[in-house]
């Protein structure tokens, strides 16, 4: 039921082009469109299409914006590529440059809406002097965890000399910051920590890196969002508070609702939901590393060999990868044969949240993003951790801090074998050592379902906080 507000807010969303990040932004639009506020969604024509849709009792509140990406002067972007996952890592610079090329059609568009605020995510530092010359306040929304924005700290350490005395080597990401004062066992990995290193703290192809965004936006934003809640993360938390001179929020944990039992008229997944309906309840295993992690051959092949030792009943969502001709060559020969009856193997799509909703589902071997654990911990399943990208490292040493998961061994390149993933599985699932570990996730899933907590609280605190804002 939507809330009466004393006056009707209209908010300007603008989230970067990946679907990791789109995703918890429409989430928060049609959360603030509950309580009566205006949204106006924007991204690139071919993400909007892409997009779940709307709830129909919320339409008329939340307005999908394409604005069409520019082409580049070298004409370096393929067609039709406007997200990360339309492109192969060493490409997303060009998104990016691209990405940047909006920042006009975007002022256009603000000048002619006048909206009460802008809500952007940590690539757009632009629009900070847009908001400021058309005196329009503006949010950073984070969609990473709050020990994620702690681990990174604030503004003045992210750039310059500051940062050097702290974030001189990639060693340095692999122990707490000295702002850190509590323990902490949210570092970089080895392997993480090259990635890291390089990647947010060098160039990125464009003018701006990306720490230099995210500082410049941080430092110049009215007020910074966390996708999370004090329940959850409250040391770190409580910690970015002290870190940032201006209000820190929460928005909650945006879990998505939990869907109805769904009949699929296809005969694949009408087989697979009888298959699932036949095992014991909290039983199976769901594998899934979502869109954005693209898998290599000895990364597939090890998983597969991993689930098989584990003798544990799993569904496994794959997307097929770019290094695989046909299905035959994306899995070990023999593979589907050796596990027939005990697991199913779905390339392409998959209806995930029914999957996860279902009774037999029992733990999860992912990827450890945000989002997706905050979809699967919402139905109390165990966690085995397996990070690939960005801040996946960062948000499994979470979870095993906070007794929720278990993360796969790695090598110091990042390599992992087959019996540490079966070791893995079956200390989440079945073994007699792992049994706190499954209390502890239903104990989690019962914050991240509290709908009175994270709707009406923590959304409401938002709402309540944008309403009464003073534009100085």
């Amino acid at each position: 039921m939507r809330k009466k507000m004393a006056k009707e807010l209209h908010v300007v969303m603008l989230p970067w082009s990946a679907f990791g990040h789109m995703m918890p932004f429409l989430q928060l639009s049609i959360a603030l469109a509950k309580f009566g506020v205006r949204v106006s969604f924007v991204s690139t024509p071919k993400n909007i299409e892409r997009l779940p849709q709307v709830p129909s009792t919320l339409a008329s509140l939340i307005n999908l914006v394409g604005l069409p990406l520019s082409e580049l002067p070298n004409g370096d972007l393929p067609d039709g590529a406007e997200a990360t996952v339309d492109l192969p890592f060493d490409k997303i610079p060009q998104l990016k440059m691209a990405y940047d090329l909006l920042q006009d059609s975007f002022q256009k568009f603000l000048a002619d809406q006048s909206p009460d605020w802008i809500i952007i995510d940590f690539m757009s530092h632009w629009v900070i002097d847009i908001g400021q010359e058309l005196n329009i306040p503006v949010m950073h929304f984070s969609a990473f965890s709050a020990a994620t924005g702690a681990f990174a700290g604030p503004p003045e350490y992210l750039t310059g000399e500051a940062r050097m005395k702290v974030r001189p080597s990639m060693e340095s990401l692999m122990s707490p910051p000295p702002w850190v004062k509590f323990p902490s066992s949210v570092v970089e990995k080895k392997h993480e920590a090259f990635y890291m290193f390089n990647f947010f703290f060098g160039s990125n192809g464009t003018q701006f890196s990306d720490v230099e965004r995210l500082a410049q936006i941080m430092k110049n934003s009215q007020a910074i969002l966390i996708r999370t809640c004090s329940e959850f993360e409250g040391p770190y938390f409580d910690l970015l508070n002290e870190l940032h001179e201006k209000p820190v929020l929460a928005t909650g944990f945006l879990p998505p609702d939990v869907p109805e039992r769904t009949k699929f008229d296809d005969q694949p997944w009408k087989d697979i939901f009888k298959w699932l309906d036949e095992q014991k309840p909290k039983s199976v295993v769901f594998i899934g590393f979502g869109s954005e992690c693209k898998l290599n051959r000895e990364q597939v092949h090890e998983i597969a060999h991993g689930l098989e030792l584990s003798d544990l009943p799993f569904i496994w969502v794959l997307r097929k990868p770019e290094w695989a001709k046909d299905e035959t060559e994306v899995l070990p020969p023999g593979f589907g044969s050796r596990t027939r009856g005990r697991g199913v193997v779905s390339l392409g799509w998959a209806p995930q949240m029914e999957i996860l909703s279902h009774e037999s589902i029992g733990g999860s071997l992912f990827h450890a993003g945000w989002g997706s654990m905050i979809e699967i911990l919402g139905f109390g399943h165990s966690l085995v951790l397996l990070p690939m990208i960005a801040d996946q490292g960062l948000n499994a040493r979470l979870l095993v801090e906070k007794g929720l998961g278990v993360e796969i061994e790695r090598a110091d390149d990042g390599s992992f074998n087959r019996q540490d993933i079966a070791r893995a599985l079956k200390l989440a699932m079945v073994l007699e050592e792992g049994e706190p570990l499954r209390l502890r996730a239903g104990q989690a899933a019962a914050i991240i379902r509290d709908m009175e907590l994270q709707h009406q609280h923590y959304i409401g605190q938002l709402v309540h906080f944008m309403e009464s804002y003073q534009t100085k």
